[in-house]
C-alpha cells in the first residue's frame, strides 16, 4: 500500500486544498495518470500518479486541505498483504489522530492534519504507533513501524500492554504552524475553541488568547490599556463565538489558499519594503491611432492588440534601456541589488480566485502581436483557474492597469521580490496649448512605485522619461 502525499507545488505553498479527485476508489491507476487537482496558494494544479495500482482510499475529500507531505489517499500496488495490513493500521492511526471517524467533510479534512502532526512527533507516549502510521512515505509499512518499536524498547517493556488511542487526549485539528506557536507560547490546544473549517484551530484563535492575557495583565494608568485590549479582543473574536452582537452584521468569507497568499505577500511588501512613487503622463493620441491601424490591418487574422499590450511592450523596452529598474533587492550578504538579464513583465489580472500576476516572458524581444496572444492565453487560464506556477514565476516587473475601469490615477503595491510596479490609469481628454491655440489631447497617467533600497528617484525619473517618449512615438514600440 502506498500513501499518496500532498505535494509541494510552489515555493511558498504550505498546504493544499483538494479541488477535485479525478480517480475514485477502485479505479485502476497508471503512472502519469492525473489523480487529483490541488489548489495551492497560487493556482489550481494537477497532480499525477507516480506508481501503478488501484486507488484504495481517499483520505482527504474534495474541499478538504492538508499540509505538504500529509497522506491524502492510498494506492494499493499489490506488493504484499502484510504491507497492506500495516498500512491499514497506519490509516486507522491517522484517523484516530484526527479524533473522528464520522466522514463529515470537516472531520475528514482534519485527518491528514493529525497525520502531519504525528510526522513532527508529539511524543505522546503510545501515540507513536499510530503516529508513525501517518508518516509520509514511511518505509516501515509492515507492522507498527520503527518509531513505535523504538518507543517500546526505551520504555523497557516491549511486550507490555499496548498503548491504544483511548489512553490519548483528544487531538485537535490544527496546522503545524499553530502547533508550533502553541508550544512556543505554552498554550494547551485542548483548551482552545477552533473557529476554522470543521473546528480546526487557526492562528487567529491563539492570537486571541494573547489579547485575553493582556486583559489579565496589570492595568495601565488611566485604564487605557484594558480598553485597548477589549477593543482588540472584539476585533479578533470569531464571528461564530462573539458574545456581543456585531452591528455591522458581517458575513465571514474564509480565505482560500490564493487569497491567503495575496494577503501575505502584499502585507510583506507593504510592511517591509521602503517605497516611493513617481507619476508621469504621455500624449497617447498617436498610440491609440496606431493601435487602430494594427487591428484594422490584422482583422482578417483575428489579431486584436489592446492598449495594455502596447504598454507591456513599451515598458519592456524602457526596462531594457534602464536595467537598474529591472532589478530586485536581495538580503544576501549585507544586501545587494539583483540586476536581471531577462525582461519578464507580469500583468496583474483580476481572476475568480483573486489577484494573480501571470508573466509575459522576454517581453522586450517579443512583437506586440505575440505579447497580445500570450496575454490573451494567460488571462483565459486565470479565468479558468488553470494558471500553473511556471506561468507566474520569474517576473521582474509588473504592470497593473485599471484604465479599463475608468480609473484615472492610482498607486500599486510592489509584487515581491520585484523592485518596481507601474500603475496605469485611463486615457482621457485634456486641454493643452499647441501653437498658441487650445486643443484637446488624449493623455495617459502612470505611476511607478519603486523599492528605494535598489532604485533611486533619478533612475525612476529617467525610466519614466523613456517610457513617455516611447508612448508618444509609438512606431518605436512596434519597430
Amino acid at each position: 500500500m502506498i500513501d499518496i502525499l500532498m505535494p509541494r507545488l510552489s515555493d511558498t505553498m504550505t498546504q493544499g486544498v483538494v479541488a477535485a479527485w479525478l480517480k475514485q476508489p477502485g479505479d485502476t491507476v497508471s503512472p502519469g495518470d492525473v489523480l487529483v487537482e490541488i489548489e495551492t496558494d497560487k493556482a489550481l494544479m494537477e497532480h499525477e500518479a507516480y506508481d501503478a495500482g488501484t486507488l484504495a482510499e481517499i483520505l482527504v475529500p474534495e474541499g478538504g486541505s492538508a499540509p505538504i507531505g500529509a497522506p491524502i489517499a492510498r494506492l494499493d500496488d499489490g506488493a504484499s498483504v502484510a504491507a497492506g495490513a500495516g498500512a491499514d493500521a497506519m490509516g486507522d492511526g491517522a484517523r484516530a489522530g484526527a479524533g473522528t471517524g464520522t466522514g463529515a467533510p470537516g472531520d475528514a479534512a482534519g485527518g491528514p492534519v493529525g497525520g502531519a502532526g504525528s510526522v513532527t512527533g508529539t511524543g505522546t507516549g503510545g501515540s507513536g504507533g499510530s503516529g508513525s502510521g501517518g508518516t509520509p512515505g514511511a518505509a516501515g509499512a509492515s507492522g507498527p513501524g520503527p518509531a513505535a518499536a523504538e518507543d517500546h524498547t526505551e520504555a523497557g517493556s516491549p511486550s507490555g500492554p499496548p498503548t491504544t488511542a483511548p489512553d490519548l487526549p483528544e487531538r485537535r485539528a490544527a496546522t503545524p504552524l499553530v502547533r508550533r506557536l502553541a508550544r512556543e507560547r505554552d498554550i494547551d490546544l485542548a483548551t482552545v475553541a477552533g473557529t476554522g473549517p470543521g473546528g480546526r484551530i487557526v492562528r487567529a484563535d491563539i492570537d486571541a488568547l494573547d489579547t485575553l492575557a493582556a486583559l489579565a495583565a496589570p492595568e495601565a494608568p488611566g485604564g487605557q490599556g484594558a480598553v485597548d485590549a477589549v477593543n482588540a479582543l472584539d476585533a479578533a473574536a470569531a464571528p461564530g463565538t462573539a458574545k456581543t452582537p456585531d452591528g455591522r452584521e458581517p458575513r465571514p468569507v474564509p480565505f482560500d489558499p490564493i487569497r491567503r497568499a495575496i494577503a501575505a505577500r502584499l502585507t510583506e511588501s507593504g510592511t517591509t519594503v521602503p517605497t516611493f512613487t513617481a507619476t508621469a503622463s504621455a500624449d497617447v493620441g498617436d498610440l491609440l491611432a496606431l493601435r487602430g491601424r494594427i487591428n484594422a490591418s490584422r482583422a482578417e487574422d483575428g489579431v486584436k492588440v489592446s492598449v495594455n499590450d502596447l504598454l507591456v511592450r513599451a515598458v519592456a523596452l524602457a526596462l531594457r534601456g534602464h536595467p537598474g529598474v529591472n532589478a530586485s533587492y536581495s538580503p544576501d550578504g549585507q544586501g545587494q541589488t539583483l540586476l536581471h538579464g531577462r525582461v519578464h513583465v507580469g500583468v496583474a489580472v483580476a481572476s475568480p480566485a483573486g489577484l494573480v500576476v501571470p508573466v509575459v516572458r522576454d517581453a522586450d524581444r517579443a512583437s506586440v502581436t505575440a505579447i497580445a496572444a500570450a496575454t490573451r492565453d494567460l488571462v483565459a487560464k486565470a479565468a479558468e483557474r488553470r494558471l500553473a506556477a511556471a506561468d507566474m514565476g520569474d517576473g521582474t516587473f509588473t504592470v497593473s492597469n485599471l484604465g479599463m475601469y475608468g480609473v484615472e490615477h492610482f498607486t500599486a503595491i510592489i509584487n515581491p521580490p520585484q523592485g518596481a510596479i507601474l500603475a496605469v490609469g485611463a486615457a482621457g481628454d485634456e486641454l493643452a496649448l499647441a501653437g498658441g491655440e487650445v486643443v484637446t489631447r488624449k493623455r495617459l497617467r502612470y505611476t511607478l512605485t519603486a523599492d528605494h533600497r535598489v532604485i533611486d528617484g533619478a533612475l525612476a525619473a529617467q525610466f519614466l522619461k523613456t517610457l513617455t517618449e516611447l508612448l508618444e512615438n509609438p512606431l518605436r514600440i512596434v519597430a
